[in-house]
């Protein structure tokens, strides 16, 4: 027999299954929990905040250079 063949099975990897990180602190105390939940907000997140900049930087891309309004009068010089 090979020293290979004794190995037990790996255990398959069940992608069903919900998964949990809890985040500990240096005294053992749980700091944080992050759950799936978080994970699909914050991929939400960052792909809405790419749209808005793609949109915010083609819209500023496509609008008119702001022009300073000239002045209609000279102001009057003030003599002591």
């Amino acid at each position: 027999m090979n020293k290979f063949e004794s190995r037990q099975p790996q255990p398959k990897l069940d992608t069903n299954e919900g998964w949990v990180v809890q985040v500990y602190g240096s005294n053992r105390r749980l700091l944080c929990v992050l759950e799936p939940s978080h994970a699909w907000i914050f991929s939400i997140g960052c792909i809405v905040g790419l749209l808005l900049s793609i949109i915010w930087i083609n819209a500023a891309r496509h609008s008119p250079p702001l022009e300073p309004a000239p002045p209609t009068e000279l102001p009057a010089l003030q003599v002591d």
